[in-house]
């Protein structure tokens, strides 16, 4: 007898980005496994009775190895259980989503994926702005700050990544955003180019800070916080 994993992307922090779907499986749910960033209210959808089980990631801070996590939802599935696995924003955008699957293929486990609304996505609207324009940004891209080891990555197109051309998401990107706006001006890209930090997107505390990517990269080179963020950098509109 095995159960059923659903993974639930929940939006960037406002808990009525959820999407109705997302809602029901919590509501049907006998576990929730859920990120730090994907907690109350939005386990406030889930059941009575329901277990309720932590395994988010913070920079930082100390947290389940994605060995653990994935070793949770196939032990909860086997039992029978119907699992939601509660992921923040889209599950498959830079959500390790990958591993827990093939922790649950290799377990003969089914699964779903109910996509959410990303936080970059959250971010731009936040900001009254779109992600493409028509005549100078027909281009999205969307990047990790930071590797396993917490530094910037060594692998970059940085051809892709200068393109004045395209808006520019970078996920996790506080601690390694100046020494990749070094590598951006150093391969063409303007530093007056607009550049937008979200912080806490979707919270009541969220933060907008409008800048440039010379300007942010200094800001950021003077200290950062622990909240969680995302940088945008482009042609963006005002």
């Amino acid at each position: 007898m095995t159960g059923f994993v659903s993974f639930v992307g929940s939006g960037s922090g406002d808990p009525e980005l959820l999407t109705l779907k997302g809602a029901a499986r919590l509501k049907a749910a006998d576990v929730v496994l859920f990120d730090d960033l994907s907690a109350s209210p939005l386990l406030a959808h889930a059941r009575p009775g329901a277990d309720l089980v932590a395994v988010g990631k913070r920079a930082g801070r100390p947290s389940p190895a994605q060995s653990h996590v994935s070793r949770l939802l196939v032990d909860h599935a086997a039992t029978g259980a119907r699992v939601v696995r509660l992921k923040s924003g889209d599950a498959g955008i830079f959500g390790r989503l990958e591993e827990e699957i093939i922790a649950l293929r290799e377990a003969d486990i089914a699964f779903e994926i109910i996509p959410g609304v990303s936080s970059a996505s959250a971010a731009a609207a936040a900001a009254g702005i779109p992600l493409t324009r028509r005549l100078s940004a027909r281009r999205v891209q969307f990047v990790t700050g930071h590797d396993v080891t917490g530094t910037l990555p060594e692998a970059r197109n940085m051809a892709a990544l200068a393109d004045p051309d395209a808006t520019t998401v970078v996920f996790m990107p506080k601690r390694t955003f100046p020494a990749l706006a070094a590598d951006l001006l150093a391969h063409g890209l303007s530093g007056d180019t607009p550049a937008l930090l979200a912080e806490n997107v979707g919270d009541p505390d969220q933060r907008l800070t409008r800048s440039t990517v010379a300007a942010l990269a200094e800001t950021l080179q003077e200290g950062i916080s622990d909240a969680p963020a995302l940088t945008l950098y482009g042609p963006l509109a005002p």
